[in-house]
């Protein structure tokens, strides 16, 4: 048998308890004003049609707990404590608590964890940057009221705040470009990282714009050991001319850089280095890394204003994307050759 509560709405818990949907809502919403004969229809209703939107039922039959989940990869990523800071500092302005799950990058579980601690909250906030479109679709139907963060849903009536990675990497390239930079190579992130897409999607576009420009494609990963790991096949292609590098994000970046000092690549003499974010270690990497500076916080504030309009019943308000903001600093430089002629 297929999953009887997917699609539930509504109106088919009231046709289900032979009331108006206006009731079902009114029951719901905890109106006290709702004679106790439906609200026990109601009640008996959406037990019987499922899980959701009995996920949202739940809480509301019984009254909001001014609480709600944000769920995470990796919240030992800086992305992830600033977006969370926040958050939590704009939900405390209006009386609510967020708690946090974190998946530990098991995609895998990351469903069953949304839906649990869906369960135990008002509404979720929900970073599942690798789990696969048609499943993250279907989750985002349960668990709502919901946010998403870093996810491009088109079609789908969900607010999603972000960062505009394509413009970012754009931005990006044409720093290096403006340096002097004509060979480049960009150590990608996890294979399955929607982010990850979007920043080739910015390589591509960089490239139509830059066409006398060549950039590498070097697997990489989102952690600092995965920079370390890859040195050497950077250190490969800058042997073949390749004079600047774009990782996936900071942590990769700091990773590299501890590398190739070690191996004793000169950043930015040989190799100019930039990653993206700009977490607050970047400004004191040696040499200080350059980055594509994100407004973690204030994503995290408008991911609650648009989860505050969710829970009290307004409209579904329409995705915002950050454009982030070069930071340039010592890691990037003009490379050897062009410096030489200046």
């Amino acid at each position: 048998m297929g999953d009887r509560s997917r699609g539930v709405t509504i109106s088919d818990v009231a046709a289900h308890a032979g009331v108006s949907p206006a009731s079902v809502s009114r029951v719901l919403n905890g109106r006290a004003s709702v004679d106790p004969e439906i609200v026990r229809k109601v009640q008996a209703s959406i037990a019987t049609l499922g899980y959701s939107p009995s996920l949202v039922a739940r809480s509301l039959v019984h009254g909001r707990n001014t609480t709600v989940a944000m769920v995470v990869p990796d919240l030992e990523n800086p992305l992830f404590q600033g977006i969370l800071k926040g958050l939590s500092l704009a939900a405390a302005d209006d009386g609510y608590r967020v708690l946090v799950a974190d998946t530990a990058e098991r995609v895998d579980d990351e469903e069953a964890i949304a839906v649990e601690a869906r369960q135990r909250c008002d509404a979720l906030v929900l970073c599942a940057p690798r789990m696969p479109e048609a499943k993250l679709r279907r989750l985002v139907e349960r668990v709502a009221p919901v946010v998403v963060v870093n996810r491009p849903l088109p079609d789908l009536d969900v607010p999603i705040v972000g960062v505009d990675y394509v413009r970012g990497i754009r931005d990006l390239v044409d720093h290096l470009v403006g340096l002097g930079h004509r060979r480049l190579a960009y150590v990608t992130g996890p294979e399955t990282s929607a982010s990850n897409a979007e920043r080739l999607r910015g390589v591509d576009e960089a490239l139509a714009m830059h066409p006398s420009v060549r950039i590498e494609r070097i697997p990489g990963g989102s952690r600092p050991e995965d920079g370390e790991a890859v040195a050497p096949a950077v250190v490969e292609v800058h042997r073949a001319g390749v004079t600047a590098v774009i990782a996936f994000n900071d942590l990769v970046a700091l990773g590299l850089l501890a590398r190739l000092r070690e191996l004793g690549v000169d950043v930015p003499g040989e190799l100019s280095v930039a990653g993206f974010d700009d977490v607050p270690m970047a400004r004191y990497a040696t040499p200080r890394l350059t980055s594509m500076s994100v407004p973690r916080t204030e994503i995290g504030a408008q991911v609650w204003a648009r989860l505050r309009t969710l829970i009290g019943g307004g409209p579904i308000e329409h995705t915002v994307l950050y454009r982030p903001r070069l930071e340039a600093r010592e890691s990037t430089a003009a490379p050897a050759a062009v410096g030489a002629r200046a």
